[in-house]
């Protein structure tokens, strides 16, 4: 009777690996969709609809951009991480989807419902103060912070990005910063614009038409390289910050249980895209610093972006209440 189970386990397992390795070897045979947990015409959108362009044309498939804001990504992620696992939708990930576990109460899906698949790029997160502030680096923002009541700093809510970069400025660097949250990037812009507040943080590709025009300063990218298209403003790094890294990226995340054939493909025509000549100067010229590489390597990025957002969470306490 063992040895009759086993051999019905072993004729299963066959059918079943033989029936993934055709189901990947045919793939794609029809449109893929990215769906992209944010508005239309954001960073994380581009980069998306960049990295569509690019992988349509090595995949010889249409590649469709749907966007699913809501929930602090949560929506989308959750399309994704319920759907099919067969190489045909695709979640456009940012740094919220590695942090929302961390800060939420309660979440649709679990983590490891979703894998990591290729890094498309990144728009590093640029430190802004009024054009007219009397600082003009970090140092000196963080020392004439620590004077009086301290700054107020915009966020667009708790677990954006901004909330991120003020978190490392607070528990690493002895900022005194209090948090003001609102409901989006140019909310705070507006807010820092006006002078409600003294300072924001936002992407290099919102941020770059105000500091060209003059109507605010920016005293630092919070990346690990100086931003293509702003090359004059120095990073956190070169200032001696070494610890804040933070940046608005944009992958691509799969069902779990997509065949890894399909995702080797998938993050194979993205890498593809990023260096395509076309693409990757319009990205730069946009502030989007465009990075591919394999799947191995974005896993490493996913693990050390949960790693590093998870310290900033513990330290400050950060709760979406």
């Amino acid at each position: 009777m063992r040895h009759f189970l086993r051999l019905v386990f072993a004729v299963g397992l066959a059918a079943t690996l033989a029936s993934t390795c055709a189901l990947a070897q045919s793939w794609p045979s029809k449109p893929i969709r990215l769906i992209v947990p944010f508005s239309a015409g954001g960073a994380n959108d581009l980069m998306a609809r960049a990295a569509a362009e690019g992988a349509a044309k090595a995949l010889g498939q249409p590649v469709l951009v749907e966007n699913k804001p809501g929930g602090s990504t949560t929506l989308g992620a959750d399309l994704v991480a319920r759907s099919a696992p067969d190489g045909y939708t695709f979640l456009i990930s940012a740094a919220s989807v590695i942090s929302n576990s961390m800060i939420k109460k309660t979440m649709p899906y679990k983590d490891t419902d979703l894998v990591p698949v290729a890094m498309i790029g990144l728009a590093p997160s640029v430190v802004l103060v009024p054009a007219n502030a009397p600082y003009n680096t970090l140092k000196e923002f963080i020392a004439a912070s620590q004077k009086g009541q301290g700054f107020h700093w915009a966020t667009a809510g708790t677990g954006s990005t901004p909330h991120f970069v003020a978190g490392v400025l607070q528990t690493r660097y002895g900022a005194k910063l209090d948090i003001v949250p609102y409901k989006s990037g140019a909310e705070s812009i507006t807010a820092v614009l006006s002078s409600q507040v003294e300072a924001t943080s936002e992407a290099s590709i919102v941020v770059l038409p105000f500091l060209r025009s003059g109507k605010l300063k920016a005293l630092a990218d919070t990346w690990t390289t100086r931003i293509s298209a702003y090359p004059e403003l120095s990073t956190a790094s070169e200032q001696g910050f070494d610890e804040l890294r933070i940046a608005h990226w944009a992958g691509i995340h799969a069902p779990q249980g997509t065949p890894d054939a399909i995702l080797d493909k998938m993050s194979a025509a993205v890498d593809s895209a990023m260096k395509t000549p076309a693409i990757a100067e319009r990205l730069k010229g946009l502030g989007i610093e465009p990075i591919g590489g394999s799947r191995a390597s974005f896993v490493k990025f996913v693990s050390e972006e949960r790693a590093r957002l998870g310290a900033v969470v513990k330290a400050t306490g950060m709760k979406d209440e």
